[in-house]
């Protein structure tokens, strides 16, 4: 075998190997995004429909942590029965694999060379590459070419909730915070507009980093967010203001 054929049997070799943790690092820091986001918009909308109605800061408050409570513990919830069974899944096909394994050991290092070939490799390094990798770990080697998986490295839902009950939580302070620490002369209007240009920083900053780590243009995403965060204040105010008016009357 060339040496070139050599360093691509090492490379896929030692690929494996490579992503050990990156899955669950990218899993929790992407249920962190997304519960971050969703703090800031759902509590925002919450906050200013309740402020747009009464200017009470009793109601405020309670309205505040109530909306931060549920919405954490429903974020948390929601991720971990998401990631549970994108887990079982995985579970599942490592049990399925070790069995075909088990049952045809020769089926599966074709399968194994064919797969190999498949991405560019000459019969004889495929087929080498296989021999190799089955001798070291074959149901690694298996997971992976067919199902990018690595039994040591699976989505882990416990971290997914938690980053994601977290990050809500973080996100949900910054409109609550915003529009009680505005001055207690402040009035409603003014209220409204403090908490919503924190949010919308904040939908620009939490825009740019989920682009930063999902590899996507980050103009459209902050656009995304950022227009949606005002939708939903916006939708949310003349919801409040229209309620504050029918009770006042």
């Amino acid at each position: 075998m060339s040496r070139a054929d050599q360093q691509q049997g090492d490379s896929a070799h030692d690929e494996p190997h490579a992503g050990n943790g990156l899955k669950a690092r990218l899993n929790w820091l992407r249920a962190g995004v997304l519960g971050a986001n969703d703090g800031i918009i759902s509590t925002a909308g919450l906050v200013i429909g309740v402020v747009a109605a009464t200017p009470s800061r009793t109601a405020i408050i309670t309205a505040g942590v109530a909306g931060l409570v549920a919405g954490a513990v429903s974020m948390a919830l929601g991720e971990y029965v998401s990631v549970s069974s994108a887990r079982d899944t995985e579970v599942a096909l490592i049990a399925q694999e070790r069995g075909e394994l088990d049952a045809d050991p020769e089926g599966e290092l074709q399968e194994l060379t064919d797969a190999y070939r498949a991405k560019g490799l000459s019969e004889h390094t495929a087929r080498t590459v296989a021999e190799e990798l089955t001798a070291k770990d074959a149901i690694r080697a298996h997971l992976e070419v067919e199902f990018g998986l690595d039994e040591n490295d699976l989505t882990n839902p416990w971290h997914a909730a938690v980053a994601s009950a977290v990050a809500f939580t973080v996100g949900a302070l910054l409109p609550l915070l915003a529009v009680l620490l505005a001055p207690a002369s402040a009035s409603q209007t003014a209220r409204i507009v403090v908490t919503a240009v924190a949010v919308l920083i904040a939908l620009v900053v939490t825009g740019s980093v989920s682009a930063q780590f999902g590899g996507a243009g980050r103009v459209r995403a902050v656009l995304r967010l950022v227009v949606g965060g005002a939708l939903a204040m916006g939708v949310t105010w003349g919801i409040g203001a229209m309620l504050g008016t029918s009770m006042a009357g």
